[in-house]
């Protein structure tokens, strides 16, 4: 049976147009205070990117821990052409603006909401490679001995809410497609991270989770009464980005473009190894039990990469305007998120039925 740390202290509910507690601490006042746009940060320039490998001594701190399984157990980290110098387990987008900011991560594997999120507090940083997922990557799960049967249940409930990640925006999905409002729910700001402990001690009502922190907390709980709530609300992107720093950097730059290939056959190649990967992943690493890694496998669509970036910008804008409606960040141009120097390794380096659009 799976244990649970023990919960923390009941947190604030997040109002509406409150102060926004990003990253490293820095804030933004939201909306009616933030500036209209926010484009400071992309100021800086992009260099041309080299199209060579890089150089011997290159090194990266790559926060991609799915990449670091696949790539052990399929031999491709063996192609690559430079040394990851740290593989931080760390996955949090509000964890990652930090690492950026620090200088202590290189690379990372998010949604599309932290590149937003990093925009809105001058982080400067660039998208390098998009994955996109046409099934739902989280589903809503209720307290135990929640009344809750459906979205149209959440009016007036507590709703574990972190805006600053891909959760954060599952929920401003669901709401606007159910017809409701922010101010209609009652938003409690946590970490992802809590969202687990704050159902279990019945400090929310409800909250979006994943695999496989759902199917760990329903094996537990589903006996007292929690439960998923299904929609159909989806979170379009997987992205690879990086600091415009590492990118402008022709040694690092080298071999963050060496790299994306590389992500995107470790991701196929999880596709077609299930049982490889259910072992590796989420049976040692996770620490679920065979059975739940292969339902959690089979509730899966195959990864797939597109030649154009078009709708993933678009995607992205909309998912931008959603939280800025919302008054949590200032206006992003969406467009401006993306390097699309890169566009087209990914999709280039996997065959052509894991391709989008080709």
């Amino acid at each position: 049976m799976p244990s649970f740390p023990h919960p923390p202290p009941p947190p604030p509910a997040l109002a509406r147009r409150g102060f926004l507690a990003l990253a490293s601490g820095a804030v933004l006042a939201a909306a009616g205070c933030a500036p209209p746009t926010s484009n400071a940060a992309h100021s800086t320039p992009l260099k041309e990117l080299p199209t060579g490998p890089p150089p011997a001594g290159t090194s990266l701190t790559v926060a991609v821990r799915s990449s670091r399984i696949q790539f052990a157990e399929s031999g491709i980290g063996e192609k690559l052409p430079f040394t990851v110098s740290e593989w931080p387990n760390l996955s949090a987008g509000p964890d990652i603006i930090q690492g950026f900011r620090a200088r202590s991560i290189d690379l990372a594997s998010n949604a599309g909401i932290p590149p937003i999120q990093a925009e809105a507090i001058g982080v400067e940083s660039r998208i390098v490679a998009v994955q996109v997922r046409r099934q739902p990557s989280y589903v809503f799960a209720t307290a135990p001995g929640s009344a809750i049967r459906g979205v149209a249940d959440f009016r007036g409930k507590k709703i574990a809410f972190s805006q600053g990640q891909a959760q954060g925006v599952v929920v401003l999905r669901a709401l606007k497609q159910a017809g409701m409002g922010n101010g209609d729910v009652d938003l409690v700001e946590l970490p992802s991270t809590q969202f687990l402990t704050a159902l279990q001690s019945r400090q929310v009502d409800v909250a979006p989770l994943g695999e496989p922190t759902l199917t760990k907390y329903l094996s537990r709980y589903a006996g007292d009464g929690a439960r998923r709530v299904p929609t159909d609300v989806v979170d379009l992107l997987t992205v690879l980005w990086a600091p415009v720093e590492v990118l402008n950097d022709p040694a690092k730059a080298a071999a963050v473009r060496s790299f994306v290939p590389l992500w995107a056959q470790g991701l196929v190649w999880a596709w077609e190894n299930t049982d490889r990967w259910i072992d590796a992943y989420y049976v040692k690493d996770q620490g679920v039990k065979e059975a739940d890694g292969r339902r959690i496998v089979a509730s899966l669509a195959k990864p797939r990469f597109p030649v154009s970036w078009d709708k993933a910008i678009a995607w992205e804008q909309e998912t931008a305007d959603l939280l800025a409606e919302g008054g949590f960040v200032p206006k992003v141009d969406a467009a401006s998120l993306f390097d699309r120097r890169f566009e087209g390794l990914a999709s280039g380096a996997v065959a052509a039925q894991y391709r989008e659009g080709s």
